[in-house]
This record gives structure tokens, C-alpha cells and sequence, in this order.
């Protein structure tokens, strides 16, 4: 009796725990320059919002600048200060990015620092156009009819292309701007263009990519599936999901135009859609609603938070009567947000219980942030995968 009652306390004090809220100080001791303006914090308790008026510190004893954040779950968080937006993060003294801070909650937390440098104290230099000759802009305005918009639609070609009569695979990758160019890339780019020029001659497999443009400050509409708000600025209360027609859209208007241009194989098994954070949200929606078009799809960081919905979809939805069940892939870093391996971890486990016979890989970086240069390096390991069907 005496081990069942420890054990029974030890079950409670555990759940406690998991159920305790803590909180998080932080103060900024000293900022190199522009010590009057104002500063946020921003973070994965935020959804990265640079500008939360929740979030501003506040003047504290000797200059310094202090924030308590309540109610925090235990859990790891990852942050930055900001004077109100990302062109204005803080920096290393010499102007070069810095890595985010994280804060390990299992207890309050106080944390003292000091901002080295703004980025805007660093003029940019001019990056470098460093897309290959593989890769083309289709179209700067190619019309996009089922949201009333136009997009830039950006193409990689294998080397062989040219030279050849093959047919070939095709990837649709969301936030183009990041895939193949330096120089579009806010955060970095993916290489993606060097990424399978080296692995054409290593597998012997070759695959087009079409990259599209993500909307600026449509984002996050197109790449939600359903009407949203969030708890910081990321949207207004009631942001409009406009991730079904966003869909519609790569499926009756770019594959058809890329499938009567190009010489691609048109069959559901070798069409595959990808992306990242919000990319990858919409990503998973088009594979679920359109698994006669898209054979594999490719989710990296999924933001799936902002659609707790698409569980439900997926727990739901009957087992397409297809030939070939849709294959799946998830990568997840332990270092973005207190959720984010636990979040892919769910609807990995979903669809495996939906149908045994699914393909799905599941990939965890534990050092993993959640920006591009992740993504770049998780990117090979996901190719591969793709294609060790293709014929």
C-alpha cells in the first residue's frame, strides 16, 4: 500500500507540475544605442510578434527596462528584443545576427541582458542574385484568378532538361522568395537549386520545382485553411482563411499551366507539394483535400496552432480509395516553439492511426530554430525520401 501511495503522489506531483504557470522577468540592463526608444520582447509566447504592445517593457530602476510574462506553461522559449520591428532586432556589436534567446521554464525565471547592437544601426549590403541558371521567373504577375490576385512564379529546370526528352517529377513549394535567391530571401535561403543539382548526380533522379511567392501581408490568409485570430498582432480578431482557394488555385490554374508547358509526369505520384511554418500548414490542407492531385507533401515547422481544426479534419476524414495513400512528412526543431514537436507529434500520430498503411516520416532536429537555415539543412534528407519512388 505504502508504494502505491507513493506512487499515486508521484503521479500528482508530476501533473502539478505540468499544469503549473510560471512566470518570466526580463530585464534589459543596458542598449548601445537608442537607449529613449521604446523595446518589445518577441517570442514563441507571442507568435513572434515584434510590435505587442503587451510585451513592451516598461522603465525600470537605473535605466533599465523590465517585463514580467505571466501564466507561462513549463517549457522552453525562445525570444528577441526589438524597438518595434524586425528591421529593428537586436544584434551582435559588429551588426551580425545573433541567436534567439531561450528561456528554460520549469520554475520563475529571471533573466538580465544587454542589447549590443540594432540591425538598423548596420546598413544591409547588397546580397547577391545567387539563383543558378536552372531557374527561371515564369512570370512576375502570373494570375492567380480564384483570389483576385497576381503572384511571381518562380521555376527550377534539371540540367538535363535541355538535352533530354525525359519527363519529369514536380515539387509546388510555398514562400518562392526564400527557395533559390539570396538576394528575395529575407531570412536566408533554402538552396534549393544547389540542393538538387548535387543530388541529381548523386541519386540519379531529377525533379522540377515550382516556387510561389508568398502574399506579403496575405500570408497568412492564403496559407490558412479556416478563419483565425491570435492572441498577439500576427492578424486582426478575425482573419479570413483563404487556404481553400489558395488550393484551388495551384490545382486548376498552375498545374494545368505548368503541365501544358513543361514536360512534367502529370500522375498524383509524382506531384508533391512543401513548405515551412505557415507553408506548411497549407501544405498538409492540399494533400488532404486534393490526394488525387498531390502524392507526398513535405511539412516543415507546421504552424498548427493557428488551425487546431485540421486535427479534427484529419481524425474524420475517411481513408481515400486510392491505389497509393498519400505520403507524409514532418520535420520539427526542439528549439522554436514550447509546442512545436509535440504539435507534429499529434497529427503524426493521427494519421497513423487513420490507416496503418500510410507512409509517413517523422524527423526532429533538437536543436532545430525555426528559420530557413534549419530548413535548408533539413531539406536533402526530405528529397531523398520523395523520390525513392520515382521510376
Amino acid at each position: 500500500m505504502k508504494k502505491i501511495a507513493l506512487l499515486v503522489g508521484l503521479f500528482i506531483a508530476i501533473a502539478l507540475h505540468l499544469q503549473a504557470q510560471f512566470s518570466i522577468r526580463l530585464v534589459v540592463t543596458d542598449v548601445a544605442t537608442k537607449k529613449q526608444d521604446d523595446i518589445y520582447v518577441s517570442g514563441t509566447f507571442n507568435n513572434w510578434n515584434p510590435k505587442d504592445e503587451k510585451y513592451k517593457l516598461k522603465p525600470f530602476a537605473g535605466g533599465r527596462k523590465s517585463i514580467v510574462i505571466k501564466d507561462v506553461a513549463p517549457g522552453n522559449y525562445a525570444f528577441k528584443f526589438t524597438r518595434g520591428n524586425f528591421d529593428k532586432v537586436e544584434c551582435m556589436a559588429d551588426g551580425r545576427d545573433i541567436s534567439d534567446r531561450v528561456a528554460d521554464v520549469a520554475a520563475d525565471v529571471s533573466l538580465e541582458c544587454n542589447v549590443a547592437g540594432w540591425k538598423d544601426d548596420y546598413p544591409e549590403r547588397p546580397k547577391r542574385y545567387t539563383a543558378s541558371p536552372q531557374v527561371k521567373i515564369i512570370d512576375t504577375a502570373f494570375v492567380m484568378p480564384q483570389l483576385g490576385r497576381t503572384r511571381r512564379i518562380w521555376l527550377y529546370l534539371p540540367k538535363s532538361y535541355s538535352t533530354s526528352t525525359k519527363t519529369y517529377p514536380v515539387l509546388y513549394m510555398q514562400d518562392g522568395q526564400n527557395l533559390f535567391n539570396e538576394q528575395t530571401a529575407a531570412y536566408g535561403e533554402w538552396g534549393i537549386d544547389e540542393c538538387l543539382d548535387t543530388l541529381a548526380k548523386q541519386m540519379g533522379r531529377e525533379c522540377i520545382v515550382v516556387g510561389i511567392d508568398h502574399g506579403g501581408e496575405k500570408r497568412l490568409n492564403e496559407y490558412s485553411p479556416y478563419d483565425f485570430s491570435t492572441k498577439g498582432a500576427l492578424a486582426t480578431q478575425d482573419t479570413k482563411g483563404e487556404g481553400a482557394a489558395y488550393t484551388e488555385f495551384l490545382v486548376k490554374t498552375l498545374k494545368p499551366f505548368i503541365d501544358g508547358k513543361y514536360r512534367t509526369k502529370k500522375g498524383r505520384e509524382y506531384t508533391y507539394i512543401a513548405g515551412s511554418s505557415m507553408g506548411a500548414l497549407v501544405s498538409e490542407y492540399a494533400i488532404l483535400k486534393y490526394p488525387e492531385v498531390f502524392g507526398a507533401a513535405g511539412m516543415f515547422s507546421p504552424a498548427f496552432w493557428i488551425a487546431p481544426n485540421l486535427y479534427t479534419e484529419v481524425e474524420n476524414a475517411p481513408a481515400p480509395p486510392l491505389p497509393i495513400l498519400p505520403r507524409f512528412y514532418f520535420y520539427a526543431g526542439g528549439k522554436e516553439s514550447s509546442t512545436m514537436v509535440s504539435d507534429v507529434d499529434r497529427m503524426y500520430n493521427l494519421i497513423s492511426k487513420k490507416d496503418q498503411q500510410h507512409e509517413i516520416e517523422r524527423k526532429i532536429n533538437p536543436l532545430g530554430e525555426h528559420k530557413e537555415k534549419y530548413w535548408q539543412q533539413a531539406f536533402p534528407a526530405f528529397y531523398i525520401w520523395l523520390m525513392k519512388k520515382v521510376d
